[in-house]
């Protein structure tokens, strides 16, 4: 297994899969009290993304676009829940060679800014899909491993 001398990283947020984020909004905001930061569509134009703070505990919305997506794939599957738990991670591009160098299966990896990021397949961590990102979170935390972190 990789040599880590601690954790890998911080918990950043979790991400939810919703057949909708206008109708989840109504749960998160009025019966949780998170508060709507802001709905974007991601770069890949597949889904939205709407963010929620909950005293500094980020809740990423994911809203399928594309029919043929991914996202709608897993909504399909599995129905709405989560989706997703990410870690900020120093040193991501070594963390993952360290990793797939002892059998890890790493997937989608970007370590080009703006997103440094990749994720680990859910094959390879007991059916949890885990995102590791390099780069500021969701809510615009700086890096916990950063002096204004």
């Amino acid at each position: 297994m990789p040599e880590t001398p601690g954790p890998i990283g911080r918990f950043d947020h979790i991400g939810i899969a919703v057949f909708s984020i206008d109708k989840a909004r109504t749960f998160f905001e009025d019966v949780l009290g998170a508060k709507h930061r802001r709905t974007s569509v991601h770069k890949s134009g597949d889904f939205r993304i709407a963010l929620f703070d909950l005293h500094d505990f980020c809740i990423e919305l994911l809203e399928p676009i594309n029919p043929d997506g991914f996202l709608a794939k897993f909504l399909d599957r599995r129905g709405e829940g989560f989706h997703h738990l990410t870690l900020q991670v120093p040193d991501l591009e070594d963390k993952v060679a360290d990793m797939e160098a002892h059998g890890i299966r790493v997937v989608d990896k970007t370590f080009d800014e703006p997103e440094i990021d990749a994720f680990v397949s859910p094959k390879s961590a007991h059916g949890l899909l885990i995102q590791l990102g390099q780069t500021p979170g969701p809510l615009n935390n700086p890096p916990y491993w950063r002096a204004d972190g």
